[in-house]
């Protein structure tokens, strides 16, 4: 029988117990710690509040009871089906024809197409639905293309949610297009296969995981939003805007509860369906691949050319008109030019201390989140040891993902205001905006975090531990700069996110923290359209200006710390 020298034991003890190891596990349990209290326990909250009445008395199910048996209310599960069933069908159709033209044609103008497409994102989903209004509105110089139909209600709502949406699917079918392999077309064509034939066995067989995946990810979105149905929606409910007149219109928590556990559950539905999907999704471009370069074709080429610059002018038609109706005196009956709507004083929008509070408030997400996200990363796909303990905190950051920002706000109300929690003392400052922010957009970050850390090779880990070198300076010297372009695109992508966002703000603000998108519904629910206008319009120039000064710092910094990138 062998036995273990006690010297190596007392090594072994002192290895696993040293103050690197020990350093580590405080990291990971500070991320439990971050996930725990910005996510779980306020859901868990939430849920309570919902089985309980006004008086915090606990009453099971009444609450659900009397929810589905008022009509006005259940309705809004219908109608909320229907316009997530309806946006899905019509963007995932166009973002296909879209991507299609941009993967598998020589159309002309694709880098062009491509940056256009890219607007929607930079804006708050407040900005399409105020420029539909001043389209084909009661005064809308478009109107008559409605043929006498309204467009406060579903026609609106789809309308806006389709131009908020598109961008978001265009990436995902992009993405799945591009991975093609040639030799399956060449085989086609020598056995003399139709085009036809060929889209349908070859083509949409290769991108149909993508095609599912972007379904599931346009049907959340559009069965979450909040800032395109609370503007044109009109008199027709939906779910995200049931829980806002709950809240804040009959100050009924209760109900917004109820409501809110309602939209968690499509939500978290297709996030688990989305998840199987992608595990069942195999590799599409083998060591021998050949990637399929399309040949040119005048006739298909500018088809699908005149459909994407046809896509791209209700692009700019949407932003041009709000940016329009920001410049002008008194929509349509004095036409002339003006900036008195971007001076916001006295509008009940907290003017431009709003956007003061936003610039703020997603610089500092950007900054904290980036660090934040990026190290708790690291130390779930890098770390060796308390397996347990890494695999939960990655459980919980992909969980915000199937979170809708209207949920995890009112989550937050239940579980910081209360007056037990010591945490009390957040509600209503910035600190609370900020955590809610990053939270709600912790999961694309963190998956992001991960693909770049799995192209690096365990050796950088291994090779400073045998060296004594600490795994801070691993971590700082190795793994940051050469995951560099990784970090910085979390960077704009929080900061552009936490600009934009109004649906997972809209009740944390507090009288100093309001924000230029808050203020953006405000406005509009005042009656100053165009003071609304110009506010959205700032803050599509502010996230343009980041993205354009991320793109110069990505070039310069890449330059210098990228060098062993390049011969």
């Amino acid at each position: 029988m062998s036995t273990s020298s006690p010297v190596l034991s007392i090594s072994a003890w002192r290895y696993r117990f040293s103050s690197e190891t020990l350093l580590k596990l405080l990291f990971l349990l500070a991320a439990l710690g971050l996930m725990l209290i910005g996510l779980v326990f306020p859901l868990y909250t939430m849920l309570l509040k919902s089985l309980q009445n006004s008086a915090g008395d606990f009453i099971g199910l009444a609450n659900y009871r009397h929810y589905f048996s008022t009509p006005a209310l259940a309705n809004s599960i219908v109608n909320s089906f229907f316009i997530a069933i309806l946006t899905m069908v019509l963007v995932v159709g166009l973002a296909f024809m879209c991507a299609y033209g941009m993967t598998r044609t020589c159309m002309p103008g694709k880098r062009i197409f491509r940056m256009l497409t890219l607007l929607p994102i930079l804006a708050p989903s407040l900005l399409p639905a105020i420029s539909l209004v001043y389209i084909f509105g009661n005064q809308g110089y478009l109107k008559a293309l409605l043929g006498g139909a309204s467009i406060y209600g579903p026609i609106g709502i789809v309308i806006g949610m389709c131009f908020w949406i598109f961008p978001h699917a265009l990436m995902i079918l992009v993405t799945a297009l591009s991975n093609s392999d040639a030799r399956l077309y060449e085989a086609a064509r020598a056995m003399k296969t139709s085009a036809f034939r060929t889209f349908m066995t070859v083509t949409l067989p290769g991108v149909r995981y993508g095609l599912i995946s972007c379904a599931f990810v346009v049907f959340t979105l559009a069965i979450t939003d909040f800032g395109v149905p609370k503007v044109i929606g009109g008199q027709y409910n939906l779910l995200a805007t049931d829980i806002y007149k709950q809240v804040v219109g009959q100050q009924n928590f209760q109900m917004g509860a109820v409501v809110s556990v309602i939209l968690l559950l499509p939500a978290v539905f297709t996030f688990i369906a989305d998840r199987w999907v992608q595990r069942r999704q195999t590799a599409q471009l083998s060591a021998r691949a050949v990637p399929y370069q399309p040949e040119p074709s005048a006739v298909r080429d500018w088809t699908f050319a005149l459909l994407c610059y046809a896509v791209a002018g209700i692009i700019l038609l949407v932003i041009g008109t709000a940016v329009y109706a920001s410049l002008i005196q008194f929509w349509p009956y004095n036409l002339s030019f003006t900036l008195q709507h971007y001076r916001f004083d006295g509008l009940g929008g907290s003017g431009w201390q709003s956007w003061f509070n936003s610039l703020k408030m997603a610089g500092s997400v950007a900054l904290i989140g980036t660090l934040v996200i990026f190290t708790n990363a690291w130390l779930v796909e890098k770390g060796q040891a308390f397996a347990p303990l890494r695999q939960a905190v990655h459980l919980f950051s992909i969980l915000p993902m199937a979170v809708p920002g209207m949920v995890l706000g009112l989550a937050y109300i239940f579980y910081f205001n209360h007056p037990g929690n010591p945490l009390n003392l957040m509600y209503g400052t910035l600190a609370i905006l900020v955590l809610n922010t990053l939270i709600h957009f912790y999961t694309v970050c963190h998956l992001t975090s991960m693909t770049a850390l799995k192209q690096l090779d365990p050796e950088f880990e291994s090779v400073g531990a045998s060296m004594k070198v600490p795994f801070w300076r691993t971590y700082t010297r190795v793994t940051l700069p050469v995951s560099l372009p990784a970090v910085l695109d979390i960077s704009v992508y929080l900061f552009v996110n936490a600009m934009t966002t109004v649906s997972a703000v809209v009740f944390l603000y507090g009288p100093d923290t309001r924000l230029a998108s808050v203020s953006v519904l405000h406005l509009d629910e005042a009656g100053y359209f165009a003071s609304a206008a110009a506010m959205a319009v700032l803050i599509l120039l502010t996230s343009m200006v980041v993205k354009l000064l991320h793109a110069a710092l990505t070039y310069l910094l890449l330059r210098k710390a990228q060098v062993w990138r390049h011969r």
